[in-house]
């Protein structure tokens, strides 16, 4: 159990600890009652505790999301659209200027349960970026609209950098130069493509059209969760200007707005048939920003409505 405690701690709450495998999802006022519970039986910093051993893994479709990013602040584009088309419980918005971002977490504290929560959300924030770039990027600044606790200890452990209470908004404050910061992933893959790019240009050998247009593809998947990607930032990401991109896709008889929707038709496919995720979670990683949008271009690519190609 966390820091020492038994199940028999917890026998009061309003949906039993015994019957968490057995259920789907938590209702919310169960979930900050949790938070309140524990706070109280282990004091102050509890909740940012928690944000430190949160994972990656820990957040679904979400997480799964921020894997392919290829900068560390897209993790917070893409959270906003994954919230603004599967949740109305938070969202975050990025104010960004030349030296410092400013990253507001929108979800007003109604009860002590959802401040916790929300420290939690700052705390991993910390955890999530650093996994991503592999680095020991840290933020320069937090704050918290609530009242400060009377130990500090664990929240200057989590986030090493001023820490503020009683203030208008809950933010957490990078240098923006950080938050550009290329992810692992990103770099593992840019690498490739570039190492690939000068084999081309220094032995003469011609990367084949294919090869060419399966690269863009793994692209565009990736970069889906954050909406639809423009040539631009594609051709950029493999070496080439858009120019070359455009005629290189050519020479195979294919455009870019061609693998755009091939790329979104076959993961919608493969989601629908192979994983449980919502539609709605499928139109997300898919580019989309409506789930009735998703929808109607699905039905106009395959004839079925996603429900309907999933049953068949």
């Amino acid at each position: 159990m966390v820091e020492g405690l038994t199940q028999g701690d917890l026998g009061n709450l309003p949906t039993p600890v015994g019957d968490i495998d057995n259920i789907s999802a938590v209702p919310a006022d169960h979930f900050f009652e949790l938070h309140e519970i524990l706070d109280s039986k282990l004091g102050p910093g509890f909740s940012v505790r928690v944000g430190q051993q949160m994972k990656i893994e820990d957040y679904g479709v979400l997480g799964l999301s921020w894997r392919t990013c290829s900068w560390a602040g897209e993790i917070f584009d893409r959270s906003e659209r994954y919230f603004k088309m599967l949740s109305n419980t938070y969202v975050f918005k990025v104010e960004k200027s030349e030296d410092v971002s400013h990253i507001y977490l929108h979800r007003e504290p109604h009860r002590r349960g959802l401040e916790l929560s929300n420290e939690a959300t700052l705390s991993a924030t910390v955890v999530v970026l650093r996994a991503m770039t592999e680095t020991d990027i840290s933020p320069i600044q937090v704050t918290f609209k609530h009242n400060p606790p009377t130990d500090l200890t664990s929240y200057e452990a989590a986030f090493g950098c001023p820490i503020l209470f009683n203030q208008p908004y809950y933010t957490i404050s990078y240098k923006t130069l950080d938050l550009e910061t290329r992810t692992a992933k990103a770099d593992e893959s840019i690498n490739q493509f570039l190492l690939e790019r000068v084999d081309e240009e220094t032995k003469g050998l011609a990367v084949s059209s294919n090869k060419i247009i399966a690269d863009v593809e793994v692209l565009i998947k990736d970069a889906l969760p954050s909406g639809i990607p423009g040539i631009i930032q594609i051709s950029r990401h493999i070496g080439m200007s858009n120019r070359t991109l455009t005629r290189r896709l050519s020479e195979n008889g294919v455009t870019f707005r061609d693998l755009i929707r091939k790329t979104q038709e076959q993961v919608s496919k493969d989601l629908l048939n192979n994983s449980s995720r919502s539609v709605a979670e499928i139109a997300f990683e898919v580019g989309f920003s409506e789930q009735s949008a998703f929808n109607r271009a699905f039905k106009r690519w395959t004839g079925l409505s996603p429900l309907e190609f999933r049953k068949n």
